[in-house]
């Protein structure tokens, strides 16, 4: 196992202990400064405890784990390998950079606004920022044709998407640095605080994707935060995807929607204080269904009223795509709890 990145790695799960656990031993529970489970492979019990806070080495560090049965014992590390079923170290790796969102290689400098370079590490919440801070309002652009091309066209709400028509992109650490037109998201903590961006390359007539190995790749802080459109009160739906969540709200537009921007980090996103209901915007897929498996039991175990949204395809944008607004429209009207169905459906 290479000995610095499973160390790295480590350490920054282990600042992530108590998202991690929900999301892979979401069987268990916490209590205290531990979460308890009946082991590694997710058993309901409460013989095995991962700490959930502490130093970030050492034999006390957060996400350490033993289990009082069996005698095992490891990092957060090793629980995902067990939970997973991996085997290779980098197969392990790559899931829990999945997880934590760590972007992918980078070019080493980033465009400044003045067009210049920095050193800053390009996957910063500072570096987020400032690739936001450069991009345009997308009416008009290459961003609202491609969301066009996906059925969605009301863009009210939606300030935290812009537009960049020459957006870095590098395939890997060795290839050479593009540039390229990109949907830029601004992903925001639960003050409004800009945390991290999510960029998707987009084809030069903007109708699709760009052609490219990993169109999608996000930078900064994501965990718990997501992409936000209307500011949550007492009501919000959550979904994976930008266009998942767009989708929907395409007949909810006064709804407060999030977009998580994956399964992991759906599990572990954050509810504002004042949240009584949530609606969870499925993705018929294994990921989607333990994701959204955990945010319902994370949220019943607050209180807080959870209804899941299944779609009738892969996701809502599917459904948008396939069956038209008036159809996605009487599903959710079914769906939605009668307060919110007078409160938020268009029409």
């Amino acid at each position: 196992m290479p000995h610095r990145d499973a160390s790295d790695l480590a350490i920054r799960l282990g600042r992530e202990a108590e998202a991690v656990c929900r999301h892979y031993l979401s069987s268990g529970r916490k209590t205290g400064n531990y979460w308890l489970v009946g082991d590694v492979r997710n058993t309901p019990g409460r013989s095995m405890f991962v700490r959930l806070a502490g130093p970030e080495t050492g034999g006390g560090a957060a996400g350490r784990w033993s289990d009082a049965a069996t005698g095992e014992h490891g990092d957060l590390l090793d629980l995902i390998r067990a939970a997973t079923g991996l085997l290779d170290f980098k197969d392990v790796a790559a899931e829990a950079r999945r997880f934590l969102a760590l972007p992918h290689p980078d070019p080493a400098s980033v465009q400044t606004a003045g067009g210049g370079t920095s050193r800053r590490a390009p996957g910063s919440r500072q570096a987020a920022r400032r690739l936001f801070a450069m991009a345009e309002p997308i009416g008009g652009t290459l961003a609202a044709t491609y969301l066009a091309g996906r059925a969605i066209t009301c863009l009210s709400g939606t300030g935290a998407l812009r537009f960049h028509p020459r957006c870095y992109y590098r395939p890997d650490e060795h290839g050479p640095t593009e540039t390229r037109p990109a949907m830029i998201a601004a992903v925001t903590d639960l003050a409004g605080r800009q945390t991290g961006a999510h960029r998707t390359w987009l084809a030069a007539d903007g109708l699709g994707k760009a052609p490219i190995a990993t169109p999608r790749r996000a930078m900064g802080e994501l965990l718990g935060h997501g992409v936000r459109f209307g500011v949550a009160d007492d009501v919000l739906a959550v979904g994976e995807g930008i266009e998942t969540v767009l989708s929907p709200r395409q007949v909810l537009p006064g709804m407060p929607m999030l977009a998580a921007l994956s399964a992991a980090h759906l599990a572990a996103v954050l509810f504002p204080p004042t949240l009584r209901r949530l609606y969870v915007l499925c993705d018929r897929d294994p990921a989607g269904d333990r994701a959204r498996d955990s945010l319902l039991a994370r949220a019943a175990s607050l209180g807080i009223e959870a209804i899941a949204l299944v779609p009738v395809g892969g996701d809502f944008n599917e459904d948008l795509r396939h069956f038209g607004l008036q159809v996605l429209q009487a599903a959710l009207k079914d769906a939605l709890h009668p307060d919110d169905r007078h409160r938020f459906l268009k029409g």
